[in-house]
C-alpha cells in the first residue's frame, strides 16, 4: 500500500537521498526544492509521515507553521523577495509538506525553473540560513 512504502522524503530524512538543507531539526526539515517554481523555493516537512495535514497532530500544526513563518522571514532577507508565497498541496509526495516560494510582485510567472549546479541550490541554501 502507499502507506508501506517509504517516501521520497524519508529516504531524504534517512540521508538515502542527497538534499540542499536549508534547515534541521528534531522534527522538522527544510530543504531546497529541486523543480522550483522560483529560486529558493523550500519544502518544509515533519520528520515524522503523515500523509495528509489533517492526520498530523494539532501542536505539530502549530509548530511547523511557526517554524514556516521563520523561514519565510529568513527568505525575504536572504533572497530577497517580496513576500514568499505558502502552498500545502500534498499530492506530489505522500507526506505532509509545505513549499515555502520566493515571489517578487509584477513578475509574470513563468513556469518551472532550474538550477545550473548543486553550487547554485547552496547558494540559495545559504541565502536562506543566513536569516535564521
Amino acid at each position: 500500500t502507499i502507506i508501506s512504502m517509504k517516501t521520497v522524503f524519508e529516504r531524504i530524512i534517512d540521508g538515502e537521498i542527497p538534499t540542499t538543507k536549508v534547515y534541521e531539526d528534531e522534527k522538522f526539515l527544510a530543504f531546497i526544492d529541486i523543480a522550483p517554481v522560483y529560486y529558493g523555493h523550500t519544502l518544509l516537512i515533519p520528520k515524522e509521515r503523515f500523509v495528509w495535514m489533517q492526520d498530523a497532530p494539532d501542536t505539530l500544526i502549530g509548530d511547523i507553521f511557526v517554524k514556516a513563518k521563520e523561514l519565510m522571514i529568513a527568505m525575504k532577507s536572504g533572497i530577497p523577495c517580496d513576500y514568499v508565497q505558502v502552498g500545502v498541496v500534498g499530492d506530489e509526495v505522500p507526506h505532509f509538506h509545505i513549499h515555502l516560494i520566493p515571489r517578487h510582485h509584477n513578475v509574470k510567472d513563468s513556469g518551472r525553473k532550474s538550477y545550473e549546479s548543486p553550487q547554485q541550490m547552496a547558494e540559495y541554501a545559504q541565502k536562506i540560513k543566513a536569516f535564521l
